[in-house]
């Protein structure tokens, strides 16, 4: 969620975005209650919003991800 939402907005949405799609439960709620992660980004995904490119970031191998030269 860091990478998508940053680190301090990715907390408040794990802990007080209450989706239907989890029987209403916040994502920490859903994962504490043991569904998987998966679907529970799935609906956090759906629930702000975010396209593809944001949905399979995750899947994304970062040693790929071109960084700027240090020097």
């Amino acid at each position: 969620m860091e990478q998508v939402f940053g680190a301090t907005y990715s907390r408040s949405l794990a802990g007080d975005l209450v989706m239907s799609r989890l029987d209403g439960r916040t994502a920490d709620e859903a994962l504490a209650a043991g569904i998987p992660p998966r679907e529970v980004w799935e609906a956090v995904c759906d629930a702000t919003g975010q396209d593809d490119a944001a949905r399979w970031l995750h899947r994304e191998d970062l040693r790929k991800v071109r960084r700027p030269r240090r020097g």
